[in-house]
């Protein structure tokens, strides 16, 4: 056996190993990096330290504990909130109303945190309690939040998109343009399939709120609803860069949150850091630990051998879409969105490359299929927020987000069959 092909056998074989006794995913990366090295006798441990430390040396990383601060301060400092209760003024009072406010909501809150998590949590909270009040069945209730939740990582600003552009070199800018119509197409995709579960339900209706009411849900959100505006326009205009971008969505929060809202206070500040240090560490061990692996899988060449297999697809784009996400449909049950993103967009994208795919349009879908996968068993992520936030039996999650998954999957084989959807809007915005 070549050293290559013994270097792949390692990458596959050690990560369904390490994963499969549950280690920490940072650590499988760099384990598995590290016994491609000594299969590729390669092996040099002051190099593996140095690939750790590049992991995470990148400017544009820096846009992602920002974010997460954000999505951290939006949801203690009631700008989450008030989102929610603007959108229940409007369309609370129709039949099955809740949902709609969840899925308003999602694409709302999407605009402002990118985090697919902190969004889901924040609507699990205040939502399902209000579901349940009302009789909504709790499992298919939880399944539509959850996968209004995965709509963060598609509409602008994304954390996933960031990680994207920095692993892949690809435009963050472009990535975050690109999002914006896929996003919108989801919301409505969830509509659409809320209104069909909607009939084989029988769900009460309220009397709609007097317009005064609606204005003052409209005014005390108006400070929330800014923040998108300044977001988007600003990196629309120059402004500021994405990670900038980060930077200000985290200080318009805090200042929001504190000054205007006044729900936050000084000494809530510091629980709110903690949060966010925690799971801006969990991400940048990853990106560190993916690095190793990455560095590694170069040198073995095996973007090369996954070339050859997908081979005969290059001369037909379309088909060779359709194989890889497939390929990361599978992968998307086991892996969580960043640790997919990390291990294989970078093999993945010089294929498509190859084929004259628009590496914008690749990273799109690659991030929409693995923000389904959120939402796919058995790991599924955003699930099992869910599942603690209404604490409901992971089963009941899966049965009640199937036919939005259905929804979901229907998206992707429409953006494969019309990849203008995508491009189209890009190449007009920019």
């Amino acid at each position: 056996m070549s050293p290559e092909s013994l270097a792949f056998a390692v990458f596959i074989a050690g990560l369904v190993l390490l994963m499969g006794i549950g280690l920490n995913m940072a650590l499988a990366l760099v384990l598995t990096g590290a016994g491609m090295a000594w299969a590729l006798d390669f092996w040099d441990t002051q190099l593996l330290a140095q690939n750790m430390v590049a992991g995470i040396d990148s400017f544009p990383l820096l846009a992602v504990p920002f974010f997460i601060l954000a999505g951290e301060l939006m949801n203690s400092g009631g700008i989450s909130r008030r989102i929610i209760e603007m959108a229940q003024a409007w369309v609370g009072h129709i039949r099955g109303g809740l949902g709609f406010v969840a899925i308003g909501a999602a694409v709302l809150m999407a605009s402002m945190s990118g985090s697919a998590l902190a969004d889901t949590a924040a609507l699990a909270t205040i939502l399902l309690p209000m579901m349940k009040r009302q009789g909504y069945p709790m499992h298919t209730s939880a399944g539509l939040i959850a996968s209004g939740g995965i709509i963060a990582p598609i509409i602008p600003p994304s954390m996933p998109f960031v990680i994207y552009g920095v692993t892949t070199n690809t435009s963050i800018s472009a990535l975050f343009i690109s999002g914006i119509v896929p996003g919108l197409i989801m919301g409505l995709g969830l509509v659409v399939a809320w209104k069909l579960e909607l009939r084989k339900l029988n769900l009460p209706m309220e009397h709609p709120l007097p317009m005064r009411q609606r204005m003052v849900a409209v005014r005390k959100a108006f400070w929330a609803l800014l923040m998108p505006v300044i977001i988007i326009g600003g990196m629309k205009s120059g402004v500021f860069t994405p990670t900038e971008a980060a930077v200000v969505a985290a200080v318009y929060a805090l200042a929001v949150a504190m000054l205007i809202h006044r729900e936050l206070t000084i000494v809530e500040i510091g629980p709110v850091l903690i949060r966010a240090a925690k799971t801006t560490a969990v991400v940048m061990f990853l990106c560190a630990g993916a690095q190793v692996a990455s560095y590694m899988i170069t040198l073995a060449d095996l973007p090369q051998v996954v070339t050859g297999w997908l081979g005969g697809m290059v001369e037909n784009p379309r088909l060779l879409m359709a194989a890889m996400m497939l390929i990361l449909v599978l992968i998307g049950t086991a892996l969580d969105l960043t640790p997919t993103i990390l291990i294989f967009a970078p093999v993945m994208l010089p294929i498509a490359a190859k084929a004259g795919i628009d590496p914008v349009y690749f990273g799109l879908m690659f991030i929409l299929n693995g923000a389904i996968g959120l939402i796919t068993p058995p790991v599924g992520t955003v699930l099992n927020v869910v599942a603690g936030v209404g604490r409901l039996p992971m089963h009941q999650v899966i049965r009640g987000v199937n036919p939005f998954l259905v929804t979901y999957f229907a998206i992707l084989v429409l953006f494969i069959l019309f990849p203008q959807l995508v491009t189209a809007p890009v190449a007009w915005m920019r």
